[in-house]
């Protein structure tokens, strides 16, 4: 159960997060305004579905490695700490500023400069989150391998 929950939580927290920046990026590349202010707008109200998921992945996956001495194990749980800690300190931080900004029509350098910030926090996270995805499939078939022998 626990399994399961850890990649559907993974993997909704990977889908969301991918759907915000390429929506981001989607309306800025269109240059349409009221575009971009409800993709700003939906991003901040995503984060009730993101943060759920995200820390269900990280309580799972802290749960499910626990006494485990692998390398991937390791590595899942550093990649974890700096998602969480972008997550928290830049992304979320970032969206409320960009949806304030947007709904005021304050489209000017601060929220560019933001704007960069959270694109290229986003991607970090979109990449560290596919490579604790791909190590999580090889310790389950690691795990599926020791079992069927």
């Amino acid at each position: 159960m626990k399994l399961k929950l850890h990649a559907i939580s993974g993997a909704l927290a990977l889908l969301t997060i991918s759907t915000f920046w390429t929506g981001t990026v989607i309306s800025e590349v269109s240059g349409n305004k009221d575009m971009i202010i409800w993709v700003k707008t939906a991003v901040l109200y995503g984060m009730i579905v993101l943060i759920p998921a995200m820390a269900t992945a990280g309580a799972t996956g802290a749960m499910l490695g626990k006494g485990w001495r692998l390398p991937q194990v390791a590595a899942k749980q550093r990649r974890m700490k700096i998602i969480a800690a972008n997550g928290l300190l830049i992304l979320l931080p970032s969206a409320v500023f960009l949806a304030l900004r947007a709904q005021s029509h304050q489209f000017d350098t601060a929220f560019y400069l933001v704007q960069g910030v959270e694109l290229v926090a986003g991607a970090t996270n979109i990449t560290l989150l596919i490579r604790n995805m791909k190590d999580g499939l090889a310790l389950r078939a690691r795990r599926l391998k020791r079992t069927a022998a």
